[in-house]
């Protein structure tokens, strides 16, 4: 697994950040913070994901394929590292993350919740997570079983319509980030 510390720092890479581990904002240290910001998407769009330095590292385009919202994340050069697709047979919403041609994790919103404020996401071959919280006010955690691995907050930026992903050292930051993104696509339909 291509983990944050892992990559080069460097031609558009990320960096791990220099500063103090970051907080969830009850106490746990976590990782390496990245900062997003809520957009309105059209066809051919694409927004841009910023490390704690503000330098941007990755992207994410939005692309309409064969009639499903497909999102591609991308490094600054514009490679494909993911690819995010709605399924289009699906009882419940559902979001594809792809790496090289193999799903990589599947992003469900709750059968029965109201306020859709948990989410579950299956990993194959691999222990599932889940996003509880306030999920359509960026507020919530990405948890495998009772530990937190990734926590999403628009309190930790004065910015409007931003919001930050903050992601355990010990996990792999891209794919935590492509699970956000699909959460964010799914919750804010329409946009």
């Amino acid at each position: 697994m291509l983990r944050i510390r892992d990559k080069l720092a460097g031609g558009g890479g990320v960096r791990q950040s220099k500063a103090t581990p970051a907080t969830t904002g009850e106490g746990e240290h976590l990782g390496t913070r990245f900062k997003m910001r809520q957009r309105f998407f059209t066809i051919g769009d694409r927004f841009f994901i910023e490390n704690e330095q503000g330098d941007k590292v990755f992207q994410v385009e939005n692309k309409v394929l064969r009639l499903r919202k497909t999102l591609n994340f991308q490094d600054m050069q514009g490679n494909d590292i993911y690819k995010i697709q709605e399924k289009l047979v699906r009882i419940r919403d559902t979001m594809e993350i792809e790496k090289d041609g193999q799903v990589v994790a599947e992003v469900h919103n709750a059968l029965i919740t109201p306020l859709r404020d948990r989410w579950k996401i299956s990993v194959p071959g691999g222990e599932d997570l889940t996003a509880k919280g306030n999920i359509l006010n960026h507020e919530y955690k990405i948890l495998r079983g009772d530990q937190v691995i990734g926590a999403v907050s628009k309190g930790w930026f004065r910015i409007r319509d931003t919001y930050g992903v903050d992601v355990s050292n010990t996990e792999d930051a891209l794919l935590i980030l492509a699970i956000t993104v699909a959460i964010d696509s799914m919750a804010h339909e329409g946009r």
